[in-house]
């Protein structure tokens, strides 16, 4: 039992860490700091320039990229410094974050501290963590061709394979702390359902995201002074709109967040008395700090400080819809399978 308690705190410790790297790569997003690094190096990048020599001679790869050339020609050095810190602090902190997993895992493992049938779990974790590194340069190697913009597809998939491992890392940790293996995710219908919509929404934040879809139509409720606007059909075929369309994303992820909103009221009505009451109404608060947040972000033109505001109110509000999944599913597995 013991172990298992370290074992939850390191997990824990680490899905933090993942929330702090969502966080940062949002702010490199917001700071268009994403492409300034133009090598992925992930053995031998750990040293950012130490020289003047170094930094020139960063600047001038740089400078034979799309993004200098269309967008930043004529910038300077100190302004390639500061695009360039958010972009190495973020690729830091993902090797950081390998050392943090991989290092105790490893100490765990010789120790035989890690219970029967979780192995495998971290093996995978680990191999997603990985994973998303590959990913992410993936996605940087996009920007790097004849448009300086990342794809909004790569992006929309390195955001949502974050949002995945850092679920999966709470689910382990508080599998860790609350019992002796990993809880299978079964039982509690309504909050499952509850948490595909959050993950669609954030899918949908991706979109809107990488098509800077939010930096247009920066009124609220209404868009183009309508509640349904024109223009969300007019690609063909009809279903490039969800996707390619900036109106159709945008007002895509406004239904979705009046959904989860919506969805948020329906669990703290139904869970009444069935659950903490402590956990619904976190839940349904985090929902609205969220909603205000979008809403907000959205009026202001997406400033840098309320965007990743926003961001980590979607990992605030995953992580909530993960424990209380997670607090069902105990309930299911034992003998509590009529509670819904």
């Amino acid at each position: 039992m013991h172990a298992q308690k370290h074992l939850a705190r390191w997990l824990f410790i680490v899905a933090g860490l993942v929330a702090l790297m969502v966080v940062i790569g949002g702010l490199t997003r917001l700071t268009n700091s994403g492409l300034s690094m133009v090598e992925w190096r992930p053995i031998t990048g750990w040293l950012p320039p130490l020289s003047e020599a170094a930094w020139l001679a960063e600047f001038e790869k740089y400078k034979q990229f799309p993004e200098y050339q269309k967008i930043n020609l004529g910038m300077d050095l100190a302004g390639f410094k500061e695009i360039y810190w958010f972009e190495y602090i973020h690729r830091l902190l993902g090797r950081l974050i390998g050392l943090a997993f991989a290092l105790p895992l490893l100490w765990f493992w010789l120790r035989r501290r890690i219970p029967q049938g979780m192995h495998l779990h971290l093996l995978l974790m680990l191999a997603l963590g990985g994973a998303q590194g590959a990913v992410g340069w993936f996605m940087v190697a996009s920007g790097l061709v004849d448009h300086p913009d990342v794809s909004h597809y790569r992006l929309t998939l390195h955001l949502g394979l974050a949002f995945a491992i850092f679920a999966y890392l709470v689910w382990g940790a508080l599998s860790m702390a609350r019992g002796a293996t990993m809880q299978s995710p079964a039982g509690g219908g309504l909050v499952i359902a509850f948490v595909a919509l959050v993950y669609l929404q954030i899918l949908s934040g991706g979109l809107v995201a990488g098509m800077n879809a939010g930096l247009a139509h920066n009124t609220w409720p209404l868009m183009e002074g309508k509640f349904i606007p024109d223009g969300l059909g007019v690609m063909t075929p009809l279903w490039h709109n969800i996707f390619e369309n900036a109106l159709t994303v945008q007002f895509q992820h406004r239904m979705l967040a009046y959904a989860v909103l919506l969805f948020a009221v329906l669990i703290w009505f139904c869970y009444a008395g069935r659950v903490a009451n402590g956990a619904r109404h976190m839940l349904l608060g985090m929902v609205l700090v969220q909603v205000g947040l979008g809403i907000a972000t959205l009026l202001l033109h997406v400033p840098v400080l309320l965007g990743a505001l926003h961001q980590l109110g979607a990992l605030l509000v995953l992580m909530g819809a993960i424990m209380l999944w997670h607090g069902k599913a105990r309930r299911y597995y034992s003998g509590g399978r009529h509670v819904g």
